[in-house]
């Protein structure tokens, strides 16, 4: 198990990424997926209020609302580490007071709980002062709601702002960050994020784990995959991303494991990362996430893989 930064949540080196429930996978796939989830040591579990809204014939929530029932009947809601998102979705936009308790309330009816383990500020909301929203947070943590709070896709500048405000006032803190961060996307992160969280006392629970699938191993030269992200994925097909792909193949053949454990194990790997975020719309995927749990690269493998994405 891992610790979220400076909190007392201990979690599976894996968080499980919600976005696929209601969207690639029914709420049959969703139930084995997350049955097959905790069955191999896992525990937290990412969501948003907003997923998946983009799907024709959606309007948000159904990531959540899946996960609820799934709770319900499996009746597990104190073995889970649950996080979700909010300042997306109808009618709750934004990161003003009002909208921050709408938001809450809502993904506590559609998840079926009374607490929250980890809530981020989904995305930034520039026309709301931070200190209402930092406020905010603090009186949904002292009332019980919220347990801990954190930020993404916000600026280092107001991350920090914030921080200095809470630590000020004496508010609740963010205690992690959620970025884009992986093997072949590292340089806004290492550069922007990774001194503020190192100096901030800061978890990361990086986004985008898998470079949209291709960090599965799946996207090779002249190959089409039939995937909704195939599209982002086949960027990284370029003389670096193929690089990568190389050392990546060797990696995983040593240790007999999918190339996708193996690049989940060396974001776990690297600094004040807690958990890195994937999804699996079956199990047959997820398989290939899962020996994350106990994997352990050694240092000359560590940098092999850093070498190879620079």
């Amino acid at each position: 198990m891992a610790k979220i930064g400076i909190t007392d949540l201990d979690v599976f080196p894996l968080c499980l990424g919600g976005n696929v429930f209601g969207w690639t996978a029914d709420r049959a796939e969703s139930f084995d997926v997350l049955d097959a989830f905790v069955a191999g040591g896992g525990n937290f579990i990412d969501t948003a209020d907003v997923y998946s809204a983009w799907v024709p014939g959606n309007s948000g929530g159904e990531s959540e609302t899946i996960l609820g029932e799934w709770i319900q009947a499996r009746d597990n809601r104190d073995r889970l580490v649950l996080a979700t998102k909010g300042s997306r979705l109808a009618p709750f936009e934004g990161l003003s007071a009002k909208a921050i308790r709408g938001a809450v309330e809502a993904s506590l009816r559609r998840l079926r709980t009374d607490h929250i383990d980890l809530y981020y500020a989904h995305y930034d909301d520039p026309a709301t002062p931070l200190e209402e929203t930092v406020a905010a947070y603090d009186e949904l943590i002292r009332a019980g709601k919220l347990r801990y709070v954190a930020a993404s896709n916000v600026s280092p500048d107001r991350i920090r702002a914030s921080l200095a405000f809470a630590d000020r006032e004496g508010l609740a803190r963010y205690v992690a960050i959620q970025p884009q961060y992986n093997l072949v996307e590292r340089t806004d992160f290492e550069r922007d994020l990774l001194p503020l969280a190192q100096s901030e006392n800061l978890a990361t629970i990086p986004y985008y784990a898998l470079a949209k699938g291709f960090l599965t191993g799946k996207y090779r030269p002249g190959k089409e995959v039939d995937s909704p992200r195939a599209e982002g994925a086949a960027t990284h097909l370029n003389a670096r991303g193929l690089r990568v792909l190389e050392v990546l193949d060797a990696v995983a053949a040593t240790h007999d494991v999918p190339v996708a454990a193996i690049s989940l194990a060396w974001l776990a790997a690297q600094p004040t990362i807690a958990a890195p975020i994937a999804s699996a719309r079956n199990t047959t995927q997820l398989a290939g996430l899962l020996p994350v749990g106990e994997l352990r690269l050694s240092d000359d493998e560590l940098n092999r893989l850093t070498a190879a994405s620079e």
